[in-house]
């Protein structure tokens, strides 16, 4: 008996989520591109799809349905779905019918664009510190979310890296020694204004601040979670009409490119953030290039 496209897709999609355990919203995308390409085959083919079809399809019929997605609006990190689709897809076929198609290993997805960094502007890096003063229902919180999104921004730690600080910081030093990614270590300076906000947070704060206890506590005496900065922060960004992509990882971003920005060496931002390789550092170019683009677009009288 022959097997249609229906029944086929319907014994993969019920393998990929009891087996693999693929989260639904996967599960109903891949059933919704190997749809749309069932019913390319049976076009561009001429004839209804059964399983052993799938076997002879070579990697050129595959590409032109990829190429109908894309004429049809579809981005390159959808393509790249499809195409995970139809491989995964075809493992199954592998696996559990023996059908084995080499051409498929000739199949690659569409270049992706470097994703840069979205930082926030000065300005808006100044009200969100500014603001969060004004949020907090207690002198002491208030310090604290202060002084830990100027940490965050006059630092460029990561929220994970000045989340565990320990009290010996204080007073604040002006060189801040961090553990950061692969417990590698590096010297991070700290401007006034960052050190003069510890201090202040560590005045008022009511839990002890030791060699050996936390820097910052939450409201319970515990250790700061990222999740309440970034609660904080989100109110921060609604009040202030900030886009979602204001997040304190943003202040981070910020930091890297407003020192590209005033002219600083690459290497020394690199050094600075705590990354490995210079590569990874090298975004930021994206981003001031694109700052450039933008008021060079503004500005000139013939744009």
């Amino acid at each position: 008996m022959t097997v249609g496209r229906m029944e086929i897709l319907a014994a993969f999609l019920e393998h990929v989520r009891q087996q693999r355990r693929l989260a639904d919203n996967t599960v109903e995308a891949y059933g919704h591109d190997l749809r749309s390409f069932f019913a390319f085959l049976e076009e561009h083919l001429g004839e209804e799809i059964a399983i052993k079809v799938f076997r002879h399809l070579h990697a050129s019929d595959i590409r032109a349905f990829l190429a109908k997605r894309r004429r049809e609006g579809l981005s390159a990190a959808s393509i790249a779905r499809v195409l995970s689709a139809i491989k995964t897809f075809y493992h199954w076929l592998d696996n559990h019918h023996g059908i084995e198609n080499p051409e498929i290993a000739f199949l690659q997805g569409p270049r992706r664009g470097q994703r840069l960094p979205r930082p926030v502007s000065v300005a808006a890096a100044r009200d969100m510190i500014e603001t969060a003063e004004a949020f907090a229902e207690e002198p002491w919180v208030a310090a604290r979310d202060v002084a830990v999104l100027t940490l965050l921004y006059g630092g460029g730690l990561r929220i994970s890296e000045a989340l565990n600080l320990n009290g010996g910081t204080i007073p604040a030093p002006e060189r801040l020694r961090l553990m950061g990614k692969g417990n590698k270590v590096r010297i991070v300076p700290l401007i006034p204004a960052v050190r003069q906000a510890l201090n202040e947070y560590a005045r008022y704060c009511p839990w002890p601040i030791r060699k050996d206890t936390p820097l910052f506590y939450g409201v319970r005496g515990k250790r700061l979670q990222p999740a309440i900065v970034q609660k904080n922060v989100q109110v921060l960004r609604g009040a202030l009409g900030l886009p979602e992509t204001a997040t304190p990882h943003a202040l981070r971003h910020a930091f890297a490119t407003h020192l590209l920005a005033e002219g600083a060496d690459l290497r020394a931002i690199q050094t600075l953030l705590g990354h490995a390789s210079l590569s990874t550092t090298q975004v930021y170019t994206g981003v001031d290039s694109e700052r450039l683009r933008a008021v060079h677009r503004a500005a000139h009288p013939r744009a």
